[in-house]
């Protein structure tokens, strides 16, 4: 499978819009995760596929996409994130800390 290209049919978009194009790509399987694990490192195959905690062929495909869409680069010393894969993340971080505030219970108010 090739990474999705904007102007192409993606999953939930005939127009292939670039943010329709960008979560498709996103919500495959180990994506935002391998994303998350190079976040302050480089990591060589091996250990990315360790943190991750993934298959070899599902790392592999997803490195290749993320690699064709220019998020992720690989180099002497192993995968990490491109500029664009480093600017991604950083545009996550308020969603990250909206989704924690979230994620927190709700307090109940006390019963009469």
């Amino acid at each position: 499978m090739t990474a999705p290209k904007p102007g192409r049919r993606v999953r939930g978009s005939t127009t292939g819009r670039p943010i329709m194009v960008l979560l498709d790509l996103l919500g495959r399987r180990m994506a935002l995760r391998i994303l998350w694990e190079l976040r302050d490192k480089r990591l060589t195959f091996r250990a990315l596929q360790a943190a991750a905690g993934t298959n070899p062929s599902v790392l592999n495909a997803r490195l290749a996409e993320l690699r064709e869409a220019r998020l992720v680069d690989h180099a002497g010393d192993g995968y990490g994130l491109t500029s664009e894969g480093a600017s991604l993340l950083e545009t996550f971080l308020p969603l990250h800390t909206w989704a924690e505030a979230w994620a927190r219970p709700i307090p109940r108010k006390p019963q009469p």
